[in-house]
């Protein structure tokens, strides 16, 4: 009986024993566990529990034109964020804030009732809004300083510039290819705190700084985006266009002076505009070129030496090609003509037979050398690379109509780089949109070179096609584009749009690519416009927009007038526009005029020139005298009375303020100048510079 009492006394004990070693075990593997597999997030949650990170955003870099003005700053602004751990009462705090912050009070609550270190509340609220918020001094809810973009000029160069999101990150245009330089790192508070949510006195208090972005350069011409961006709501209005499309770019640096398009979107408020206008169509829409692609072809030809400007041709009105009738744009045909007639007359019959005289190979081998069907690596978001038909495809009806810019889509910007390849002497360059990548303190952090592609074609051959181009708007289709005192050259072209059916009943594209000085080009530009109302030939209502924004380009760059032959070849020349030489310093004033064969008498002793006989734009013989007046008293003590300038365009307020040597500064975009500052009446020194506000 004993022995039977102490065996079961033995297994109770065992049993006890095992039991122990179980749980002993079990404590074990869950320290094991716990220290070696879970001690990182229990760290973190006990971090959690007593550190609190406020971010701090960084300030993201400022992008300028090319001169150094601002078109995309940050500003600050003040963020609301919450510290659930340390909120009192819930309900309550999120009733005050949604009154405040006009946020759905059930959803704001769920989100303080999460378990979390941190949380946003509102983001980037205005300044009376954070006051009233500062001033409910509401437990776990604090303010933070954060940067906004802001675009001083609304709409202006809004495709290039693009827009960022709530944290400051770069979602389209410039904003975003080059957000990495722009975006800089953000830094943080870092603040400990106990078990009662109480900051404690001498523990981690630890703020690392943020690293502002770095500044980018454009090569955007803010004084040209505005002409252009002026000239646009323009042809709009007139129009009743659908769409339309501006570039000019600087042939021999590839640099784009400026682009445009409508319709357009302002940045500053993004959210409220379609999604569609945020497309930068210049580069993301390719369309049929229409005649502008002629100077393509004649490059082409030219270069392959298939056909020389003196070959006559015969226009009857049409030719048939693999059973198809292509038809000339005027009825009955041109009839005999040379080729540069071919071009200035911009028949479809003659290059119908140039093209096919080419054949595939020579074809194709200058669509590559143009960069058809392929992106130009511009520095912008959203590139299109065109449609071309591949060349194991293509039939000599297809090159029947690409010869004459059917058959073919292209981009503008492919377009213009093109053309701009022909004006700098058949070197093509690489379209770019920015300078140079500078820091804060303005060490360089990455400029940019112009950046050679190839040599499209010789160099003679250039020239060849140039004096061509420049014919056309002295004899032929391109009239409308002559500006006077300068020589222009450039293609009309008009396009019947494309649809999944075929070719579209009255739709078209009306266009103008060209540029000057035709023998020494400084600017290239094409002017589309898509689907316009009533007339929508590319001669008719595109070559004059060119001729509006060329001719105050033109004067803004300073580029001074000549006489243009008849034919528009070169011939010495024995009369000269007299260019405008009021407002700069004598000195400047007499090299200007020197320059282009005219001497100068100075009256009286001023620094700068206040009037001139012959006035700007005379015609005069060569070494003739011009007589410049200077700033002198009996201008006004030294000083100027500003003129009124409300009411007038960009171009009559330069002109009036020239007038009296004062200098304009254009601000925003539109047709008439709404007011100036400094304000009529007003004394200033001469060659001051008066602010303009168009609207």
């Amino acid at each position: 009986m004993a022995s039977s009492t102490h065996v079961t006394i033995r297994k109770r004990v065992a049993c006890l024993f095992l039991l122990i070693a179980v749980i002993m075990s079990g404590l074990g593997f869950r320290l094991m566990y716990l220290q070696f597999y879970k001690s990182n997030w229990l760290k973190e949650n006990a971090i959690d529990q007593r550190v609190r990170d406020v971010p701090v955003e960084a300030k993201r870099g400022t992008i300028f034109d090319r001169n150094g003005k601002e078109l995309a700053v940050s500003i600050s602004t003040e963020s609301v964020y919450a510290i659930p751990a340390e909120i009192v009462d819930v309900e309550e705090t999120a009733a005050k804030l949604a009154a405040i912050l006009t946020l759905d009070r059930d959803k704001l609550a769920a989100k303080l009732k999460k378990r979390q270190a941190f949380t946003w509340v509102k983001r980037k609220v205005d300044t009376e809004t954070a006051k009233a918020v500062n001033k409910l001094n509401l437990s776990g809810i604090g303010l933070t300083q954060e940067s906004q973009r802001y675009y001083p000029n609304d709409n202006l160069a809004a495709h290039i510039l693009g827009f960022t999101g709530i944290d400051s990150q770069g979602l389209d245009g410039v904003e975003l290819t080059f957000d990495s330089y722009l975006k800089g790192r953000s830094g943080s508070i870092v603040i400990e705190y106990d078990a009662r949510g109480q900051e404690i006195p001498y523990a981690t208090h630890r703020f690392v700084k943020p690293v502002e972005g770095h500044n980018i350069y454009l090569t955007i011409d803010i004084v040209i985006q505005q002409i252009i961006e002026r000239e646009l709501e323009k042809v709009l209005q007139d129009t009743k266009a659908q769409a339309a499309t501006i570039i000019a770019v600087e042939p021999r640096t590839g640099e784009i002076l400026a682009l445009a398009n409508r319709p357009d979107y302002n940045p500053n408020r993004f959210a409220e505009f379609a999604p569609k206008l945020w497309r930068n169509i210049a580069i993301s829409n390719a369309y049929e070129p229409g005649s502008t692609f002629k100077i393509l072809t004649t490059t082409a030809a030219l270069g392959e030496k298939v056909v020389s400007l003196n070959e006559r041709f015969f226009d009857p009105g049409s030719v048939e090609v693999q059973g198809r009738t292509i038809h000339c744009w005027k009825d009955g045909g041109h009839g005999s003509q040379t080729f540069q007639e071919v071009v200035e007359n911009s028949c479809n019959v003659g290059f119908v037979n140039v093209g096919l005289r080419l054949g595939a190979d020579s074809f194709y081998k200058y669509f590559t050398a143009f960069g058809l069907g392929k992106t130009t690596n511009v520095d912008l978001p959203g590139e299109a690379k065109g449609i071309v038909i591949e060349k194991s495809q293509v039939k000599p009806i297809n090159l029947a109509t690409m010869s004459m810019g059917q058959s073919i889509a292209v981009t503008p910007l492919q377009l213009v780089t093109a053309v701009a390849a022909v004006a700098n002497d058949g070197q093509r360059l690489r379209p770019q949109i920015v300078r140079e990548v500078k820091g804060k303190d303005g060490e360089m952090i990455r400029s940019f070179a112009p950046d050679i592609i190839n040599q499209v074609v010789d160099t003679a051959t250039a020239q060849e096609v140039k004096k061509v181009l420049e014919s056309v708007v002295a004899n032929g289709t391109g009239k409308n584009a002559y500006i006077e005192g300068f020589r222009i050259a450039g293609k009309t072209g008009t396009a019947q749009k494309v649809g999944a059916g075929g070719y579209m009943p009255g739709k078209y594209v009306a266009s103008f690519v060209g540029f000057a000085p035709a023998d020494n080009p400084q600017i290239v530009m094409v002017v589309i416009i898509d689907e316009p109302v009533g007339l929508y030939y590319g001669g008719q209502i595109a070559a004059p927009v060119f001729t509006g924004i060329m001719n105050d380009v033109l004067q803004y760059l300073k580029i001074a007038p000549r006489v243009v032959t008849s034919d528009a070849s070169v011939m010495p020349e024995t009369h000269i526009v007299v260019p405008s030489v009021i407002n700069l310093l004598v000195p400047e004033a007499i090299q200007e005029l020197k320059k282009i064969g005219l001497s100068v008498r100075i009256e009286e002793t001023g620094e700068r020139v206040a009037d001139q006989i012959p006035k700007p734009g005379s015609r005069i013989p060569k070494e003739s005298s011009v007589l410049l007046y200077t700033m002198t008293p009996r201008y006004g003590s030294g000083e100027i009375t500003v003129p009124d300038c409300t009411g007038q365009s960009l171009r009559e307020v330069a002109d009036t303020l020239a007038e009296v040597g004062l200098r304009i500064h254009p601000m925003g975009v539109g047709l008439k100048a709404m007011k100036q500052e400094p304000i009529p009446g007003n004394k200033v020194l001469p060659g001051s510079e008066i602010t303009v506000f168009f609207e």
